[in-house]
């Protein structure tokens, strides 16, 4: 078993193209043994922004805190805020924004094995 406090979780800002304010968190991963789900926690700062990607497997999030935008396979942008969840299915394209001046908070499951 593991407990911990996403304050104790140490960070790592995200440096790669198209990534801009992006820090990640693991609070529990393959590191601790878990069988199948790692939970990443990204904070996209103001004006920040995640890639616009896909990859093959699907991923589950949740929005601790903030505002922002999911940018779809469309490119249209739906609004999310605290309390929303997502699903982002296998090859669907993506992009989370922080359209707001507060850090948007995101959990992000996904299989261990794509951490």
């Amino acid at each position: 078993m593991k407990i911990i406090k996403l304050s104790d979780v140490p960070t790592s800002e995200i440096n790669m193209a198209g990534v801009k304010n992006l820090v990640k968190q693991i609070p529990i991963g393959s590191m601790d043994g878990s069988p199948n789900f790692s939970f990443r926690v990204f904070t996209i700062n103001k004006d920040g922004h995640t890639p616009y990607h896909s990859h093959p497997y699907e991923h589950i999030n949740y929005i601790i805190s903030g505002k922002g935008v999911i940018k779809n396979n469309n490119h249209e942008e739906v609004p999310i805020e605290k309390g929303y969840f997502s699903l982002i299915l296998a090859d669907e394209m993506h992009q989370y924004i922080n359209k707001s001046n507060e850090p948007l908070v995101v959990i992000c499951a996904v299989p261990k094995e794509k951490e």
